[in-house]
């Protein structure tokens, strides 16, 4: 990210919603890595399109994807289909994200 970007590792500088920076801020999320922010910084991805990226378990692969969707979400008012690999995931986002 360069120096002139470094706000953008904050989750405040993404213009999510207060309720969604508060549950972020409340579970200890308040900054991205570096390589999180420069995937939604990547092209025009923020605008919908395509992002494919890799990193190991556990690295944040996750809130990469997860701002991408309620981003697009809040600012399109349509809805958004995510995949999750196991049950017990897809039930732990389910009450996260509700």
């Amino acid at each position: 990210v360069p120096e002139d970007e470094a706000d953008k590792l904050l989750l405040a500088s993404w213009g999510l919603p207060k309720a969604v920076l508060e549950k972020y801020h409340s579970l200890g999320v308040v900054r991205m890595f570096e390589w999180q922010a420069e995937c939604l910084m990547l092209g025009q991805v923020l605008e919908g399109k395509n992002l494919v990226y890799s990193a190991p378990t556990s690295a944040g692969k996750t809130l990469v994807a997860e701002l991408l969707i309620l981003k697009r979400v809040l600012e399109t008012r349509k809805k958004a289909l995510l995949i999750l690999p196991f049950v017990s995931v897809a039930k732990e986002k389910k009450c996260y994200l509700q």
